[in-house]
Order: structure tokens, then sequence, then C-alpha cells
């Protein structure tokens, strides 16, 4: 069982350093190591596919919340090819983490991203 559990925390793992990652190559590097080809991300705001439109996602939420990078808050639970974990954007100057949620995502046989579900259980409010 360990096994298939690393395989659920390396995938997790390889969601957060794309969401923490900044420049452009080194984004699209990261969302490329994350992402199948075809892979995608749903969440009440967003529903985009490739890495292309991942990429552009990531650079948004980055440049609406400067200074917030995203941290695992709860153990990674898997089975077969899903695993689901929850996540806040923590302001590392302050410790405050304004947005927080939980995803679901389903994993190929490599252990790449086929699709994010994502949950959001607080959001700033709007301005």
């Amino acid at each position: 069982m360990p096994a298939i559990q690393d395989r659920y925390e390396t995938a997790v793992a390889r969601y957060f350093a794309a969401w923490n990652t900044g420049g452009e190559e080194a984004l699209a590097e990261a969302v490329a190591a994350a992402w199948t080809a075809d892979g995608g991300y749903t969440d009440p705001l967003a529903d985009v596919r490739g890495h292309e439109e991942i990429a552009a996602l990531i650079t948004a939420a980055r440049k609406q919340f400067p200074g917030l990078a995203f941290h695992l808050i709860t153990a990674v639970d898997g089975h077969h090819d899903t695993a689901r974990f929850g996540w806040e954007l923590v302001d590392e100057a302050s410790g405050s983490a304004p947005v927080a949620g939980s995803d679901v995502i389903t994993l190929d046989a490599e252990g790449r991203i086929r699709s994010v579900y994502g949950f959001l259980d607080r959001m700033p409010a709007a301005a």
C-alpha cells in the first residue's frame, strides 16, 4: 500500500509545485510535469483544459494573490486513480490564509493529473 499512497502524494506535490512556481518557462515545465497534455482543471470560477490554459489560470491566480502560496493542509487520501486533499492559500508574510478549499484529482497510469475538481471553502469578500 505505501507505493500506491506515494503515487497520490507525488501527484499532489507536483500539483502544488505548479501552483507555487513563478516564471513563464518554469511554470510551463511544472504544469507539463503535473498534468497530462489534455488534462483539465475545474472549480466554481474556472474550467480549463490543456497545459497552456492551466498555466494561464495559475498565472492569473498568482497575479490576483501576490505573495501568497498554496499549502497542503490535510493528508492526501486516495484510491484507484483518484485522490482528495485540502489546501489553503497562505500569505507568506502574515501567515493569514484568505482562501481555502479542497480538490479531487484523477490520475493517468503514469501518475499525471487528468482532471482536477476544486471546491472553494473560503474566499475573500468581493470588493
